[in-house]
């Protein structure tokens, strides 16, 4: 049966690009037949179909996101999700306010709801907080892998890689006890039940924190907690030392996707850093709403509001100056490390490290050694293994270097560790308790006030999923699989056990699959791409967070240029874009310059994938324009016709006409359907012929400041108009529809 494809609208840069990018799209698409239609999961646009009874009814919108949660069950679904904003608190408060400027009538965040109302209202907030997209949609595993096109572009034009030497003082710092990883208990449901977390304070008095946890037999929940007293020692100590050796003090969290206990563990390292000023002026600073929690910035901001605003203000330029040099996320603005928790994201931020010689960028504007704090250790081992394999044996060669493909397991909500209902931060000294429907109590851990505590959930489907995907991927590219499970952490022991039972159920003979720790693995992984070897990592789900984004930074120059396919267990198919990190700074640029060099690169092979998705359920036509597509998407990288970064050159509207064209050229030259053939074959001459004319028609508006009309819900017609500038290259598109 014949289905739609359905492109997502989202945030910032790629949202940008998809007013250039979808009426391409739409063009090609109506010719051959395939249906393509859109659904807004913007955070704006999340926000808005939250508040219906706010808003007048012209201005209220549908909930598109829990539409397309329920379409990815259904074997019709074929979406194409581009990167959305995973909102920190600081976003959500500025979406919010520019929304009420555009004229809807939104509440404020309560940040202490003290009523019925109110705490409706946050907890209606809280829904669009952190990663709220994904775990809806991700109805599969991950399938993610550099394409051959893309991996023979990045051997043949090779990116930038700093030196590194074997004197570099950059590394790692991580707790060694009573963090996330080491407090870690894990179960395994025997059958369906239901649970509840709850919280026995010292003097017996019980809250329940979580009822009504719905689980399936087979199921592994765990729970863990970070002790924040533990933690504390743990950042002085490391401010202490980053002074001593003279190296920048970097903090690497994911306050986005860990929406609760990130931005909690980012406070305490603000705090921690200007012990001094919050000793003096803690309390002025939490009366006026100031929490460190949403970062030095917004604390910064509202201190004009204070009467004593200019005094707390020198306190913390005193703090700054006794302190160890910051990193910087812009050190001519003098935004740090420390300024908004959602600037410094883990996958992203310590990958562009390693690429760029184990340095961030220092308050004087150059380069520095950097002491890379990671508070949890469940992780931080990897990004150590990479620096030290850099410093013994020098940076990553692009041309030769091998691949690490990754297949992650992120069905139904897996691993969703720190982004949803199960965290807390503890209000008093006692017990957390998980109890089954009996009473049982199944892992219970000792807290003290303002300890971190908090559960995941993997159902067993999905991992029984992510077995086979692991072993479909290695067969069919004849490459080493590796398993990055600890059987030292109560969790990965569980999986463990999954992964010997479910292994016995493919046939692995000549395969090369193991299980290694994640530090073995990474140290494997490095090893063997140094040689020009792929090794498929298979991974849990917030380190397929991490490894998307490492190896391919580092192979590549970008996460972006991966192909991302998650086939769906129910038979449909999501094909993800690439990542988003780098967006924010896009924008940026093209509101001051009306230049974005945000690359589609992501966007033109999920379509390809998703076209050729198409023609499996129906639609004949769908699979040659997908095949064409990577064909011209080859092309594109071959003559060097992507975004460039500076003003003058090809942006990302550029580089959609030269898509295009080659598209055209591509559907008109082929002989497997003669009549899509004629079809195209008088656009891509009038492509061709208009070159000229298209490419000075986009270069024209560069250089000069952009309205588009707002940040996260941008005016349609005035962010069409600075997207689609060349009139020339708009009616060639439109005469395809005609």
């Amino acid at each position: 049966m014949a289905t739609k494809i359905i492109y997502t609208l989202t945030d910032e840069a790629p949202m940008l690009a998809t007013y250039s990018f979808l009426p391409v799209i739409e063009s090609f698409a109506s010719s051959a037949g395939v249906a393509v239609e859109t659904r807004d999961i913007s955070l704006a646009g999340r926000i808005l179909a939250l508040f219906p009874d706010h808003l007048t009814d012209e201005q209220r919108v549908g909930d598109a996101l829990t539409e397309l949660g329920e379409l990815a069950t259904t074997p019709e679904a074929n979406i194409i999700k581009l990167p959305n904003i995973s909102a920190s608190m600081p976003q959500l408060k500025a979406a919010i306010k520019e929304l009420q400027a555009q004229g809807y009538a939104l509440p404020d965040y309560p940040d202490e709801p003290s009523t019925d109302e109110e705490r409706d209202i946050r907890a209606r907030y809280d829904k669009v907080k952190g990663s709220a997209v994904n775990p809806v949609l991700r109805e599969g595993n991950s399938d993610r892998r550099a394409p051959v096109a893309v991996k023979n572009y990045a051997r043949s034009h090779p990116h930038s890689m700093g030196e590194w030497s074997a004197d570099s003082r950059t590394r790692v710092a991580t707790m060694a006890a009573d963090d996330f990883r080491s407090n870690e208990k894990s179960v395994v449901l025997p059958a369906a039940d239901t649970l509840t977390i709850r919280h026995v304070a010292e003097d017996g008095t019980t809250t329940v924190l979580k009822e009504g946890l719905d689980v399936l037999e087979g199921e592994v929940v765990d729970g863990t907690v970070m002790h924040v007293a533990a933690l504390d020692d743990f950042l002085r100590e490391q401010i202490a030392r980053a002074k001593a050796d003279d190296v920048l003090f970097s903090v690497h969290l994911k306050a986005t996707m860990m929406k609760v206990s990130d931005p909690v563990i980012f406070g305490h390292v603000v705090t921690a850093f200007f012990p001094d000023v919050f000793a003096r002026y803690g309390a002025d600073l939490a009366a006026a709403g100031l929490s460190p929690t949403n970062g030095l910035g917004a604390i910064l901001d509202g201190l004009d509001a204070l009467p004593n605003g200019a005094e707390i203000k020198a306190a913390f330029e005193q703090g700054l100056a006794d302190g160890p040099r910051l990193a910087m996320v812009n050190s001519d603005k003098g935004i740090t490390n420390l300024h908004v928790p959602s600037d410094v994201i883990i996958d992203a931020s310590m990958p562009a490290m390693i690429r760029t010689s184990g340095h961030m960028w220092g308050p004087d504007g150059e380069e520095h050694d950097t002491l890379a704090v990671i508070p949890d250790s469940s992780y931080a081992g990897v990004y150590q293994a990479v620096i030290e394999d850099c410093q013994a044996h020098g940076a990553f060669d692009p041309t030769t270097m091998g691949s690490v493909p990754n297949v992650g397991l992120m069905a139904q909500k897996a691993e969703e560790y720190g982004s949803h209902d199960k965290t807390f931060e503890i209000p008093s000294a006692g017990r957390v308790e998980v109890v089954d429907s009996a009473g049982e109590v199944l892992m219970s851990h000792d807290v003290e006030a303002g300890d971190i505590w908090r559960a995941c959930q993997t159902k067993d489907a999905p991992i029984r999923d992510w077995v086979g995907l692991a072993v479909t991927r290695a067969r069919a590219s004849q490459t080493p699989a590796v398993f990055w499970l600890d059987d030292t952490r109560a969790h990965d022991r569980a999986l463990v056990e999954k992964v010997n039972a479910y292994l016995p159920e493919h046939d692995t003979d000549g395969l090369d699959i193991r299980i290694l720790s994640p530090v073995d693995a990474a140290k494997l992984s490095v090893e063997r791409i140094r040689r020009g070897e792929d090794t498929i990592s298979v991974t849990g789900n917030v380190l397929r967070d991490y490894n998307t984004d490492l190896f391919p930074i580092l192979e590549l120059g970008t996460s972006a240029k991966m192909l991302s396919v998650v086939p769906l267990m129910n038979g449909g198919g999501l094909f993800e874009t690439g990542a988003g990190g780098s967006a924010p700074k896009h924008v940026q640029q093209l509101l001051e310059q009306d230049y974005l060099r945000w690359d589609s690169l992501g966007e033109f092979l999920a379509l390809a994938e998703s076209l050729r998705h198409e023609a499996e359920r129906g639609t004949a036509r769908a699979g040659l324009l997908g095949n064409a597509l990577d064909r011209a998407t080859e092309t594109l990288l071959n003559e060097n016709k992507s975004p460039a970064r500076r003003v003058g050159s090809i942006d990302n509207r550029g580089s959609h006409f030269w898509l295009a064209r080659y598209w055209a050229e591509e559907l008109a030259a082929q002989t497997e359907d003669p009549a899509l053939a004629e079809i195209f074959a008088p656009v891509a001459e009038q492509l061709v012929a208009q070159s000229e004319t298209i490419d000075a028609e986009l270069i024209a508006v560069q250089g000069s400041p952009a309205d588009i009309g707002g940040y996260y819900r941008p005016d349609p017609q005035k962010a069409a108009a600075v997207m689609r500038p060349s009139a020339t290259f708009n009616a060639i598109l439109d005469s395809l529809k005609a």
